[in-house]
């Protein structure tokens, strides 16, 4: 089977929101090769197959969050609406809502993504857990060692420093 979408491009567009691994409705669309609209026509037309944990609407201050954290000029321009936020099994829904013959492998590949990532962290948790008994058998000495581990597996600081030029006060 031909791959229609790269694994890491699908890994990209996963956003952690509302305490939910998500996938927006932007996002699905174009790997889906469908218009905003006819995604979300599509899914008003089977509402009842999509509760409010397996889809919500972003909030302004959501949307407006996710987009100072993801740099894309797609984004831009005049939107009548938030997009939509798909839970995992709003995705998997998807499959049976859309049903060309691309819209059934993308979903393969977005069910595979996740399983993926659900791993990822699995794998974490158990690296962190077992660093922390190792640290409990050994002394002082490889404290530095298992702090260097520690900082390691902490995700980088996201927060982003304002481009410019700073004034100097005036005394």
């Amino acid at each position: 089977m031909e791959v229609i979408v790269q694994q890491e491009v699908i890994e990209g567009k996963i956003y952690m929101i509302r305490g939910h691994k998500v996938m927006l409705s932007t996002d699905l669309a174009e790997l889906y090769g469908v218009e905003p609209k006819v995604l979300i026509q599509a899914v008003k037309r089977n509402s009842e197959r999509f509760p409010s944990d397996f889809m919500f609407m972003l909030t302004n201050q959501e949307f407006a969050n996710l987009k100072s954290q993801i740099v894309t000029s797609s984004w831009g321009g005049i939107r009548r609406a938030n997009p939509y936020a798909f839970t995992e099994q709003g995705v998997a829904m998807l499959s049976s809502v859309l049903r060309s013959k691309r819209a059934v492998q993308v979903n393969i590949a977005i069910m595979r993504a996740f399983v993926k990532l659900r791993e990822m962290l699995a794998t974490h948790k158990d690296l962190a857990r077992k660093l922390e008994e190792m640290e409990k058998n050994y002394d002082a000495q490889f404290k530095v060692v298992f702090d260097a581990i520690r900082e390691l597996m902490t995700p980088p600081d996201t927060k982003k420093r304002k481009i410019g030029f700073r004034r100097e006060k005036e005394n």
